[in-house]
């Protein structure tokens, strides 16, 4: 046996970095790919949907390219804009999201809105298949008289306001007033409620905005209720938000305690996690001061309660208050409904949030759009009446869930995608080419991508920023000031 050849072979072997054995092993695949064995998927949406459905798509095909084509110059959507500043483990995702769009057959386009920019029918033409994942980005309206009054905002505005939306940062919410109402009870509300009642020592140190920051610590707000048209046994939030609530420092609950008459009694027969959430408020009932205390904020919960009309100031301009009918509960559980008793009760406030979900919006006329449910109709994640066209995430499903069902929801319109490469439904014998003739279209168009290194010379100036004041990051709010970092 010839050992040098041998330990010559290992030798080489040891010497090959992770990077050399990328590349080999991609330039066997681009010798080995054909028309028929090289898919071209082009995604819509740099959110979560966006990145779990590449992540998967990547994953389960050897030669799958993926472009993904983003509003904003800047990815990862929700998890950038919806997440709480002071819930950073949660955006710990992003690793993942970078991994993905850092992958040889991956790349991200920044900057790109489809549907003014390009059309779906010229990314069907340039790509195999087209997967929409681009979200919730409208409000559900509330549907009653005053709700165009000042110092009424959506939920989705606000959040965006304090998290550096781009298209939220000249928001100005009023903050002058002592008692704010939200209305809804989910995740979101309490987000909202925490923000507007938490310590600033706390807010200093994650990556909120410093416009919301500085506005905040000049916010007169004490008192914050968050409202439901049903009862404790039916709020959509989870025990780790209110948690955080009733542990929040300087706060006390302001509850009604004949809200939970005869909770004490089902406690029993609910489902582990409900009941759990249950006692918690019950709890916080049942240990809430009874002095008003001089220096303490408060929030509460008000049940059984919807909008009726906001109430004017006298000039008919500003938001004075809020008038709620009282509801009472047909059935029980999850499934119970409200139904108004014509009785009515007036809420003195100054600012009314409403978080009673988010919407999504039509994108394309060539795009199918179902007005009522707000969603792309689909067959697990199959677009209806069209072929190459695919949805996932809140455009798919609507707007629920947290980070994990978009994850889920994801990977399965991914699989419906993959099953129909293998069975013949979607048809990729013959060549695209993806980006190569996208690109020169935009830039024709006067639209120059923002790549992925790009989004990286801007989140190295953010967190560069960030450091001088002793934060995360400090977040650059103008889509203008982001492309001069891009390109400077």
């Amino acid at each position: 046996m010839n050992t040098s050849r041998v330990f010559g072979f290992k030798t080489m072997k040891t010497l090959l970095t992770n990077r050399s054995r990328a590349t080999i092993t991609s330039g066997l695949r681009r010798l080995a790919c054909t028309p028929s064995s090289c898919p071209r998927v082009c995604i819509v949406g740099g959110g979560p949907a966006g990145f779990y459905t590449a992540q998967h798509l990547l994953k389960a095909h050897p030669a799958m390219q993926v472009d993904i084509y983003e509003r904003l110059p800047i990815p990862f959507g929700l998890v950038r804009f919806g997440v709480a500043p002071d819930h950073p483990e949660v955006k710990n995702v992003i690793n993942t999201f970078t991994q993905t769009a850092q992958h040889e057959r991956c790349c991200f386009h920044g900057n790109v809105t489809v549907g003014k920019d390009v059309s779906v029918e010229e990314l069907k033409q340039a790509y195999h298949a087209v997967v929409l994942s681009y979200g919730a980005e409208g409000n559900r309206l509330l549907g009653v008289p005053g709700e165009n009054l000042s110092g009424v905002y959506s939920a989705k505005d606000f959040v965006g306001w304090y998290n550096g939306l781009p298209c939220n940062k000249d928001l100005c919410p009023d903050l002058s007033h002592e008692t704010a109402v939200i209305l809804g009870q989910g995740n979101v509300a309490l987000d909202v409620a925490r923000i507007l009642l938490s310590p600033l020592d706390i807010l200093t140190k994650t990556d909120i905005t410093q416009p919301s920051l500085e506005a905040l610590a000049a916010s007169r707000v004490r008192r914050v209720l968050i409202v439901g048209r049903r009862g404790p046994l039916q709020v959509a939030f989870t025990i780790k938000e209110l948690r955080e609530m009733v542990n929040l420092a300087g706060t006390r609950p302001d509850m009604v305690p004949a809200d939970f008459k005869g909770i004490a009694e089902v406690l029993k027969d609910l489902p582990r996690p409900r009941k759990r959430l249950t006692e918690l408020m019950m709890k916080a009932v049942r240990e809430a001061p009874s002095g008003e205390g001089s220096t303490s904020r408060q929030w509460g919960f008000r049940f059984l309660r919807s909008p009726v009309e906001v109430l004017p100031t006298p000039d008919l301009t500003q938001t004075a208050g809020i008038r709620l009918g009282i509801n009472r509960l047909e059935g029980s559980g999850d499934g119970a409904r409200a139904v108004a008793t014509g009785e009515t009760e007036d809420i003195e406030c100054g600012m009314v949030i409403s978080s009673i979900g988010y919407q999504s919006l039509p994108i394309d006329p060539a795009v199918p759009f179902d007005p009522h449910k707000a969603i792309i109709p689909n067959a697990v994640g199959r677009v209806l009446k069209t072929s190459g066209l695919y949805c996932s995430g809140w455009v798919k499903r609507g707007p629920t869930g947290v980070i994990a069902t978009t994850m889920n929801d994801s990977f399965d319109t991914a699989r419906v995608l993959i099953q129909d490469i293998e069975t013949g439904i979607l048809d990729i014998s013959t060549a695209k080419p993806g980006s190569q003739t996208v690109t020169p279209l935009l830039q024709k168009r006067g639209v120059n991508p923002v790549s992925f290194s790009d989004w990286e010379k801007i989140d190295a100036e953010e967190m560069k920023r960030g450091s001088v004041v002793g934060k995360p990051r400090e977040k650059l709010l103008d889509v203008t000031e982001m492309l001069k970092t891009v390109h400077s």
